[in-house]
């Protein structure tokens, strides 16, 4: 059977992450949109020729790149596995985009600054990772603009879904519920993003035909620390009248982290 000539093909890596899973549930509301997902078993990002092969064979007209090395302390241990998944992997990922002409959405991090500016943070301000994961990150960003000309770099920040993956909306739920006392920091400020807003945003810039390649930054836009965010999420649930939420200022984290990483949607 002939595709359409105004199909776009769309491949997903990381497909079974919170993300991917999200574009997932998208899917069927775009009927000019074929979509190709894998998640790390099916595409493992780090094998070259598999990844060159898919690429070869397919003909995507992009790429939504969700697969990441995200553990921020593990990285610190095994900085090796970070820098091999984050940027030595998205640069193969990018010389087979340009090789086959194919436009990259990348997913990255706030976790590329280093949290002392104070305010949100733009899309043209210098990063300044304080960790191997976020060193990582920014390589791979680097790789990418060396490499293509049509690419979105999306950094985003604090992201989790209500069901999918393990994340912080999910501990802080589960814990709840079970009537645990919850001690959490507020040390650290930034802007929760639930994965299924940032996937409709992805969408989105393959919808509308965007040209205006470059660095962009999405969250959900409300800056509050991880202490407010574990509130707003027992006060949605209607928890609040059962938990015991105290703050904890001695929070305990291998990596360093940036204590303001709120970014300035654009």
């Amino acid at each position: 059977m002939e595709r359409s000539q105004n199909l776009k093909r769309i491949l997903v890596t990381g497909a079974s992450g919170q993300l991917g899973l999200s574009l997932q549930d998208l899917a069927s509301e775009y009927p000019d949109m074929e979509f190709v997902f894998k998640n790390s078993t099916e595409l493992n990002i780090t094998d070259k020729n598999k990844v060159n092969k898919i690429f070869s064979t397919d003909g995507f007209h992009y790429c939504i790149n969700c697969a990441a090395y995200t553990k921020v302390d593990e990285a610190e241990k095994s900085s090796e596995m970070a820098f091999k998944v984050n940027a030595e992997a998205v640069k193969d990922i990018a010389l087979v985009c340009s090789r086959y002409k194919v436009t990259l959405i990348h997913i990255s991090t706030d976790y590329v600054f280093d949290g002392e500016k104070g305010s949100p943070y733009t899309v043209i301000d210098l990063p300044n990772p304080l960790n191997a994961y976020g060193r990582s990150k920014l390589e791979g960003e680097k790789y990418i603009q060396e490499i293509l000309d049509k690419y979105f770099i999306v950094r985003t920040s604090w992201l989790y879904h209500k069901i999918y993956g393990n994340n912080f909306y999910k501990t802080i739920l589960k814990k709840a519920k079970k009537g645990e006392v919850l001690r959490i920091t507020d040390e650290q400020i930034g802007s929760p993003t639930n994965a299924a807003n940032l996937a409709k945003f992805l969408m989105e810039l393959i919808l509308t035909e965007n040209q205006e390649y470059g660095i962009y930054h999405y969250t959900d836009g409300q800056a509050m620390s991880w202490f407010g965010f574990a509130q707003n999420i027992i006060e949605e649930n209607g928890l609040k009248n059962t938990t015991n939420i105290v703050k904890d200022n001695n929070y305990r984290s291998f990596a360093n982290r940036p204590k303001f990483s709120v970014l300035q949607s654009m």
